[in-house]
């Protein structure tokens, strides 16, 4: 009986971040702007502050500098990441989607714990709070495409702009009730909006980064963030949609898990984790960013 032949280096899977061992030597990738270092210690530098030195032996990470930080993440592995240059990512968690008068979703209302302790430790670094929700205008009703707007209406009734019972105004437009965050995000939104540490930004797609110089896209540019730590609802929808673009486009992606949820059936919220740490950036949970900081 023959031996099954070895496999091609090539063919290692994209998707096995998390299980791979520590690279043997340390490895540089990017470009000369855009780049991360990895070390056999298992951190992953993605501040892009310091290349590999040509010429260097088993080269060692350089220290610290001042509002870095190091996280623990999915795999045994720590990412280095400049507080700076670094925003966290809410999406949706609004009273549409959360609030128990229009629906039930109590895994989402158990990621509003773990923000509030994650949002304040996160401020003190620097780091920015971008809050990224639906905010239709009556213009943009018009110009919305069918898939979308045949997915929010019910037994061909109701959808995006409709009146909702109970004061909470026409279905996620720009300052209804329903398009507000879910106490007490709300409140807590408006305290760092005060501080000068969070910002509203709207969007009109699952995506919050889909098509042309999207306002969370030029908002990243202008503030030279390059780090986005991503949480919110739906996991599988929303938050998968603005993390895969936000990772095409080159943005360095880290999943906060106990902060994001989905209604999806079982598997929805497991499956965008898994793609999360093992091809398109990291995992994490709000416990270890906190211990980070802290």
């Amino acid at each position: 009986m023959s031996l099954p032949l070895p496999l091609p280096l090539h063919d290692t899977p994209i998707g096995d971040m998390t299980t791979r061992p520590n690279v043997p030597t340390a490895v540089e990738y990017g470009d000369d702007t855009a780049f991360w270092v990895e070390y056999p210690s298992g951190l992953v530098d993605l501040t892009r502050t310091a290349h590999l030195p040509d010429g260097v032996q088993d080269p060692k990470p350089p220290a610290m500098g001042e509002g870095q930080m190091e996280i623990g993440v999915d795999g045994g592995r720590r990412v280095r990441i400049d507080g700076g240059k670094t925003a966290m990512v809410v999406i949706d968690m609004q009273n549409f989607f959360l609030h128990p008068d229009l629906r039930a979703h109590p895994l989402g209302l158990e990621c509003v714990d773990p923000l509030m302790k994650v949002v304040p430790v996160l401020r003190s670094t620097g780091a920015k709070i971008l809050w990224v929700n639906w905010g239709l205008t009556d213009h943009e009703l018009k110009t919305l495409p069918p898939a979308l707007i045949r997915g929010f209406r019910k037994n061909g009734g109701g959808g995006f702009g409709s009146e909702l019972p109970g004061g909470f105004g026409r279905l996620l437009m720009r300052g209804a009730y329903n398009s507000e965050l879910y106490e007490p995000l709300q409140s807590e939104y408006l305290k760092g909006q005060k501080g000068g540490t969070d910002f509203w930004i709207h969007k009109n797609r699952m995506s919050g980064l889909w098509g042309y110089q999207t306002a969370l896209d030029l908002f990243l540019k202008e503030n030279g963030i390059t780090t986005l730590l991503f949480s919110g609802v739906n996991a599988d929808q929303c938050v998968l949609g603005t993390l895969v673009d936000c990772y095409y486009r080159g943005y360095d992606c880290i999943m906060v898990t106990d902060t994001t949820a989905t209604t999806s059936p079982q598997g929805g919220l497991e499956n965008v984790i898994y793609n999360a740490g093992n091809s398109y950036g990291f995992a994490t949970d709000s416990k270890r960013v906190i211990a980070a900081v802290k």
